[in-house]
């Protein structure tokens, strides 16, 4: 089953966005879901701290901001 991975942090409105999006498509198509918070792990929020949201389809960046 695909995995779509989330990078996001609170009170980010364009992550909220992505979500909602997510949430949409979830709908129509069965996949796992990760909701990452990058101000948990230093590194994943040094990689992205300018970016969010992040989202991967199987541990591949496929879209930004």
């Amino acid at each position: 089953m695909p995995k779509v991975t989330l990078y996001t942090k609170p009170n980010c409105p364009l992550c909220d966005k992505a979500l909602e999006q997510i949430e949409l498509a979830r709908q129509r198509i069965a996949f796992e879901f990760e909701r990452v918070n990058i101000l948990g792990d230093f590194e994943i929020y040094e990689r992205y701290k300018h970016d969010i949201p992040v989202v991967h389809l199987d541990g591949v960046e496929v879209a930004r901001h």
